[in-house]
């Protein structure tokens, strides 16, 4: 349980560690390979300087252009040569100046071609020879053959002409200022007086090609507008002849005046039309009436209102009424044969003729009306519908007749406005201008701008010495090891017991008794204090047996064990058992003699513990005895507990020197006869994850890890890593001693 405990507080600890950026050990581990990083950088700035002072200085000439995107002409003719002030025309004109017409003018002006720079033949040799080498190579190559590279490489005068030209154009740049109308033309080259020529050429080429395409432009336009004007002349008169035979056929002298008079006669005849229809619908209502009371008698017509209104028909109705008055009274007083009743009866009847005959001639008469109504009505329709008619045509030929005459318009205008253009064409053929002009022409420069040498090496400097840091972390992770105390704690999470220095020059034999002779202090005292820390750490309970492995072989647990079990003996009865019988070594540092029995023949029982026990420098030593076949089988016996557990009965220590962890799985099973078990890392040497997965197996198996013995430290080499040794061993005679 507390093994399992420690065993996350480890992991705990590392992820903890993981978290923090350790600046303290980034900064030790550039410092300890501080002379590897200062000898790389010193290296590549050295190589750097002589590059940078071997490479071809590269002079850059500039001249300025003034590019108006307006002209500033007498005359207006910018519809001729599509003159723009836009962002898109100063485009244009960046590009003509790295238009590849312009370069083979400047070319074939400043005779490149056979310029130093720019032909081949009278450049220095190249310390390659690329054809000699692609000569040598050919041979090997299944489809090229040596002639068709000999005859690829004899260049035509239009390949090294189109070659030079690509080459000059990689060479000029165009920047414009910005939020002005000037443009910059730059040529950089190796020679400062061709740059500077060459960057006057450019803009005086330019100037000059703009002058010529104007003047190529302008006879252009003057010969297409020449043709043109012939022509529309020939079409406007086509057009007028037309308009004059429309004329002359419709008889049209003055449409206008003639649409203005139907106008007024079709506005008069409506008003009469409006007035005979108000009259002929009088006339029709009074008509009506009488036709509607005619088969009940002329008495009902009587009634009608022209005929109650008429002062005739009122007289004849008075006529009437006295008439029959008289006869009624008459009646009363004669017979009707009496000749006053007869002549009464007589003025009646002719009263009431006149009223009837003037009845039917008024009924007669509105009859008349409403006939000359209707047909008045009628005969207004015929005219306001002649007119309409009239004015209509009209109409259609004043349509035509303008058509015709727009066409005339159009055909002059444009007519008009060609032989303009083609006079202000003519006049402005001499006009010698241009858009463009040199502000500034291209001075020869007197200072490099490549390479820029002092910024290059003192880069080469940075980025060599941030290189070389880099390495150093990159070597820092792949050495993987424990390198001091601290690592140990760090990945382990165990305590660290002691550390052993290293020991130079000295057999394995002797390093095993160098506690005894005291001839190295460092040494002595290093195993003194891992003594006193398994003395301390067994204060509640005694740690009788110990048990000294390690992950891999060559570490040097055998003389760790049998030193820890030296310096012990000077203070208990120890006993040190050799239990790696596979690559037994403590045997031969005793002097044991070889084919003597050991712990195998004790496991195994054919030897006694008597035969097997040696007497040696103060401890009891049992060796590893004959080497069994199998080992495991042995140390995992129930004889080997018992032996173990009455053996400590006698002993006060019992050091067991066990095979490593990592190789066989015998320290596994006497990890369960120890109450104490030390693992030995030797430093600067064994990875952290083989110690890591040997302590895991180890705790695992619930194993009573006592700590860390960091073996073989280098105390010089520990300081490059922040651990300060040297103090502590100079007071114990280390240099000495070494």
């Amino acid at each position: 349980m507390e093994n399992t405990m420690s065993s996350d507080t480890a992991l705990s600890r590392d992820e903890f560690n993981e978290e923090i950026i350790d600046l303290r050990g980034m900064w030790q581990t550039v410092y300890r390979r501080k002379w590897s990083i200062i000898s790389l950088s010193f290296i590549i700035v050295l190589l750097t300087t002589l590059v940078v002072f071997s490479l071809t200085p590269i002079y850059k000439a500039t001249a300025t252009l003034l590019i108006e995107p307006e002209e500033t002409q007498v005359l207006s003719i910018e519809q001729m040569y599509g003159v723009s002030g836009g962002s898109e025309y100063l485009l244009t004109q960046f590009e003509l100046l790295k238009s590849r017409a312009l370069a083979e003018k400047i070319v074939t002006e400043l005779d490149l071609v056979h310029h130093p720079l720019f032909d081949p033949e009278q450049q220095p040799e190249p310390f390659i020879d690329k054809k000699a080498l692609l000569l040598s190579v050919a041979e090997y190559l299944p489809v090229t053959m040596p002639e068709d590279i000999t005859n690829s490489s004899e260049a035509t005068e239009s390949e090294i002409f189109d070659s030079v030209v690509r080459e000059f154009m990689e060479v000029i740049t165009v920047s414009p200022v910005r939020k002005t109308q000037l443009v910059k033309v730059s040529v950089t080259l190796a020679d400062a007086t061709l740059a500077r020529i060459a960057a006057n050429a450019i803009v005086n080429g330019y100037i000059s090609s703009q002058l010529d395409a104007r003047v190529t432009m302008t006879l252009s336009a003057t010969t297409w507008m020449n043709e043109r004007i012939v022509e529309l002349k020939s079409k406007l008169k086509e057009s007028e002849l037309i308009l004059q035979q429309y004329r002359e056929q419709e008889n049209l002298l003055d449409v206008e005046g003639v649409t203005s008079v139907s106008a007024s006669e079709l506005t008069l005849s409506n008003d009469l039309l409006a007035t005979a229809s108000k009259e002929r619908s009088g006339a029709e209502s009074e008509y009506r009436q009488v036709q509607s009371m005619k088969e009940a008698g002329w008495r009902s017509q009587t009634s009608v209102p022209a005929v109650v209104t008429n002062s005739l028909v009122q007289e004849f109705k008075a006529t009437e009424a006295k008439a029959r008055s008289k006869v009624e009274e008459l009646s009363r007083r004669y017979g009707e044969k009496h000749p006053k009743m007869k002549a009464a009866r007589s003025d009646l009847e002719t009263a009431t003729a006149s009223l009837k005959q003037q009845v039917l001639v008024i009924v007669s008469g509105i009859e008349k009306k409403y006939q000359l109504a209707r047909s008045a009505e009628q005969s207004l329709k015929r005219k306001v519908s002649t007119s309409k008619g009239t004015i209509q045509n009209i109409k259609r030929k004043e349509f035509k007749l303008s058509e015709l005459q727009r066409e005339v318009d159009t055909n002059r205008a444009l007519y008009d406005t060609f032989l303009t253009r083609l006079k202000e064409t003519s006049a402005t053929t001499d006009i010698d201008s241009a858009n463009a002009r040199v502000v500034d022409k291209a001075v020869q420069p007197n200072k490099p701008i490549k390479p820029k040498k002092s910024l290059i090496i003192a880069l080469s400097g940075v980025l060599s010495l941030m290189l070389g840091i880099m390495l150093a972390f990159l070597l820092e992770s792949l050495h993987n090891t424990f390198k001091s105390v601290e690592d140990v704690e760090k990945h382990l999470g165990l305590a660290v017991l002691g550390i052993l220095p290293l020991v130079k020059g000295k057999e394995r034999k002797t390093v095993s008794h160098l506690v005894l002779n005291d001839s190295n202090k460092a040494f002595s005292e290093s195993t003194r204090s891992i003594r006193t820390s398994i003395v301390l750490s067994s204060l509640k309970s005694l740690h009788k047996v110990i048990l000294v492995t390690s992950s891999t072989p060559g570490e040097g647990k055998s003389a760790v064990s049998s030193n820890l079990a030296l310096s012990l003996g000077q203070m208990e009865k120890v006993l040190l058992i050799d239990a790696d019988m596979r690559r037994p070594t403590v045997g031969k540092n005793y002097d044991v003699p070889v084919g003597s029995v050991g712990l195998a023949n004790l496991i195994a029982n054919t030897a006694t513990f008597e035969e097997c026990l040696h007497h040696i420098d103060g401890i009891d030593v049992i060796s590893a005895g004959i080497v069994p076949p199998n080992p495991l089988e042995l140390l995992s016996s129930k004889r080997f507990t018992k032996i173990i557990d009455k053996l400590v009965t006698v002993y006060d220590r019992i050091v067991i020197d066990s095979p490593p962890i990592q190789a066989v799985s015998d320290a596994l099973i006497l990890a369960t006869q120890a109450r104490a078990i030390i693992y030995v890392v030797k430093s600067d040497k064994t990875s952290i994850p083989m110690v890591k997965k040997g302590v895991g197996q180890l705790l695992q198996n619930n194993a009573a890890v006592t700590g860390v013995v960091l073996n073989q430290v280098d105390i010089k080499k520990s300081q490059k890593y922040g651990s300060s040794y040297e103090g502590y061993y100079d007071y114990y005679g280390y240099h000495k001693a070494k």
